[in-house]
């Protein structure tokens, strides 16, 4: 028997209002966690890339941190390698940061003489959980005076900038890097990789760290004594 063409279009008709089985089988789609604090990144010009780069690769899986960037102006800032990145506020509009975080690279040698930024670490560090840096952007934190009294350490290629900044910093001329209180300043480049998931250890704990780097198959220098490129210091020194 033929059927009609008037109950066929209304056929098509009612297919084409129903879900199909696809959509009613598909999950509402997760919202997106709102994190409640910031992890900051101070920018400058030269900034050494891997320093900031690397350790955001790890921070990233961070639960409960939004990552961020500030510099003294806002816009683009250039790395040493020639990367721009788009910067989120200026030390003017610039929030309170939970964890503050400068990288090295050869514009450190003109941030050490920048009183505005020397003036933006230490009013940010006021409020921060932790303070942090990678290679010489420990000689920032140290011009600025956040480290007297404190161990720290920087790149040992750079040791001799780094250290003439702050003599009342307990320079530690062999460490991977080095925690004191909120403070923890890693060696050169790679070594601020090492630092980020120890700081992520301590915040979320070492499962969680072990598996960030495990899924950047990173091998973790877990140890902050084994540092292959320590110098020798000697007391003229």
């Amino acid at each position: 028997m033929k059927s009609s063409p008037l109950l066929a279009a209304a056929a098509l008709s009612l297919l084409a209002i129903m879900p199909s089985a696809s959509a009613q089988a598909a999950p509402p789609a997760a919202e997106a966690k709102t994190k409640s604090k910031t992890l900051a990144i101070v920018l400058f010009p030269r900034f050494e890339t891997l320093d900031v780069f690397g350790p955001v690769e790890m921070w990233g899986r961070l639960d409960d941190y939004e990552l961020v960037t500030v510099s003294e102006h806002g816009g683009v800032i250039t790395s040493a390698q020639g990367i721009d990145t788009v910067i989120d506020y200026s030390f003017e509009d610039a929030p309170q940061f939970d964890i503050l975080m400068i990288p090295g690279g050869m514009g450190t040698r003109t941030e050490v003489n920048n009183p505005v930024m020397l003036d933006f670490l230490r009013l940010q560090d006021e409020g921060t959980e932790y303070t942090t840096s990678v290679c010489t952007g420990a000689a920032v934190l140290a011009k600025a005076g956040l480290l007297d009294g404190r161990k720290a350490t920087s790149n040992k290629m750079a040791w001799v900038f780094a250290t003439s900044q702050d003599s009342d910093v307990l320079w530690q001329p062999s460490a991977r890097w080095v925690e004191d209180g909120k403070y923890i300043t890693s060696s050169g480049i790679s070594a601020g990789i090492d630092m980020a998931l120890a700081l992520l250890e301590d915040i979320e704990g070492r499962e969680k760290a072990e598996y960030v780097a495990k899924t950047a198959e990173y091998i973790w220098n877990d140890n902050p004594a084994e540092d292959p490129f320590a110098v020798e210091v000697t007391a003229a020194d």
